[in-house]
């Protein structure tokens, strides 16, 4: 067992804010915190189940058949998690809407089931599956709080700015998802700078 499996998802290696992976659910969802929250939590539980099952089954899957064979493992979860929302957050899934079932086919999933579970024991996958899926989360969340704030004047749907604030409507639309995530690149890579 070693837990750098663990927390290099979470800064070091975050897919989103080092990888650049999974851009789709992270400039599509990301309108609000509790969005990019919910949404992170989905392909965590994914992520990491999918990490498990496959690292049991490496031994078993020829690699021929490894991709598909990867999609329906990961396609089962989704479905899982999908109906799980549904049934016990209806409106957190009907505010992700197609996002959910496009966890399938999400790359922080393959790319992980392809370059660590397939190669790795259980417990490591499960280690990495977690911090990767912690990784993804944070950075959802993150920026959707971003966009909240500044596109509605809250966060987690607490007003922050009071009923003065004129909220910056952009930071709510699909350019504002580019252009926060931009400054939160921007500000990381001044932050990484610094510290070498």
């Amino acid at each position: 067992m070693n837990i750098k499996n663990f927390t290099n998802g979470l800064i070091k290696d975050n897919p989103v804010f080092v990888q650049m992976l999974g851009m789709c659910p992270t400039l599509a969802v990301t309108t609000s915190a509790v969005n990019g929250l919910g949404m992170g939590m989905a392909t965590t539980a994914v992520l990491t189940a999918a990490n498990v099952v496959i690292s049991l089954m490496r031994k078993f899957i020829p690699d021929k058949i490894r991709i598909p064979a990867f999609i329906v493992v990961i396609a089962s979860f989704v479905t899982i998690v999908g109906m799980m929302m549904e049934g016990y957050v209806p409106a957190l899934f009907s505010a992700l809407g197609l996002f959910i079932p496009l966890i399938v086919v999400n790359c922080v999933i393959l790319a992980r089931a392809e370059a660590f579970a397939f190669k790795n024991g259980v417990v490591n996958s499960l280690l990495d599956g977690l911090g990767m899926g912690l990784g993804f989360t944070l950075a959802l969340t993150i920026l959707g709080a971003v966009r909240e704030l500044f596109g509605a004047g809250s966060v987690f749907g607490f007003s922050v700015f009071g009923a003065a604030y004129k909220p910056a409507l952009i930071m709510i639309l699909p350019p504002g998802a580019f252009l926060a995530l931009g400054l939160l690149l921007a500000g990381m890579n001044v932050m990484n700078a610094k510290k070498a």
